[in-house]
């Protein structure tokens, strides 16, 4: 483990919403990478800034791939490995492997992916999975047990939901509970371009579920999982103070979204992209028109400020949010830390990042300071 005391991140600073930058390559510390465009027409209140960045630590934790964190009371982290479908806790700088999850077939993007806990994870102790079959994406819950020693360790799956397609891309994976206790589902439109805006097929949706894995009650279709649909790949999601979900979204070669999620909403693809302002779909909070400078993944909303890190992008965004509107988003640590897979609040009020494809990869610990 390596601990940085006091280490400050230096953002890049995109224009406003309204009025993108340009010029200079993004990095730490270089103003003016191509700024990401809101669906929205007015620039963000000035007061709107995101706070600084503290990196706390970093975890040289001996990760392969993690996909998704989340945490037990105590604050031990349990990790997900893509490729190895394995389970891991980190504790005290420690990581440990919990247990492998049976039936992942991994490729390309496929393989073990988000992970949940029960919201009442104290009496029940079931941990949720989102992982890759050899026929379909689903998801499974364990019981996750703890002995007399503090070891963890897996309980045999029962699979709740099953029948999201697969493909080599394109695969969602992201599940979080919800302020209403329902499971979320993040879906992708596994390369099949029919089924987004086919709200009888489970891909490019975000789903809502009982913890058992049946439609909930009060979904916008009746007895059906669709909670919102025309999406591409889904794989973060997180509730402001209000209770209001947001979404990240890849785009295709352009677009990648930030998206406030209604209920029934159609998100517009494979028929658009972005905030085009096209009659019957919902346009994009914030739109970043290169993807390389996001591929989005992990989502969390954190005092107001939505965090998720970028893929092709190799940075942290943070977007403060004002209602259901989002401002300009700043780049926190472009380059420094390779591809960010997760973000994800910790009982102690921490910020974690997953790296990829780093070999091995680590955890950030970030504080945000004003």
């Amino acid at each position: 483990m390596l601990l940085i005391a006091g280490c400050t991140g230096t953002p890049s600073q995109p224009g406003t919403a309204a009025t993108p930058g340009s010029g200079a390559t993004p990095g730490s510390g270089s103003p003016g990478a191509t700024a990401p465009t809101a669906g929205r027409t007015s620039a963000p209140p000035a007061a709107a800034t995101p706070p600084a960045l503290v990196v706390e630590q970093k975890l040289d934790a001996g990760l392969q791939l993690p996909w998704s964190v989340v945490f037990l009371p105590d604050a031990t982290a349990v990790v997900s490995e893509r490729d190895s479908a394995l389970v891991k806790s980190i504790r005290d700088g420690r990581t440990t492997t919990v247990g492998e999850v049976p039936g992942v077939d991994p490729g390309g993007e496929g393989g073990l992916l988000g992970l949940a806990l029960s919201p009442t994870f104290a009496s029940d102790r079931w941990l949720y999975a989102y992982f890759t079959a050899a026929s379909d994406n689903r998801i499974a819950r364990m019981k996750l047990t703890e002995d007399a020693s503090g070891n963890l360790a897996l309980g045999t799956p029962d699979v709740i939901f099953s029948g999201m397609s697969k493909a080599s891309t394109h695969n969602g994976g992201r599940i979080r509970f919800g302020p209403d206790g329902y499971l979320y589902v993040g879906t992708g439109d596994s390369q099949r371009r029919e089924q987004p805006q086919d709200t009888n097929a489970l891909g490019g949706k975000i789903l809502r579920l009982t913890a058992e894995g049946k439609a909930a009650p009060g979904n916008p279709f009746g007895d059906n999982p669709v909670y919102s649909y025309g999406h591409r790949n889904v794989q973060g999601l997180a509730w402001d103070s209000e209770g209001r979900l947001w979404a990240s979204e890849f785009g295709p070669d352009v677009d990648d979204e930030l998206n406030l999620i209604i209920p029934g909403g159609n998100y517009g693809w494979p028929a658009v992209t972005g905030a085009p302002g096209r009659s019957g779909f919902l346009d994009a909070k914030v739109v970043w028109p290169s993807t390389s400078e996001a591929s989005p993944s992990g989502l969390e909303i954190v005092d107001g400020v939505a965090y998720t890190g970028a893929l092709r992008g190799q940075r942290l965004w943070a977007v403060p949010l004002d209602g259901e509107t989002a401002g300009a988003p700043v780049a926190w640590f472009t380059g420094e830390y390779g591809r960010l897979r997760d973000v994800a609040a910790s009982p102690g009020g921490a910020l974690w990042v997953l790296s990829n494809n780093r070999n091995p990869d680590s955890a950030l610990v970030l504080r945000p300071s004003r």
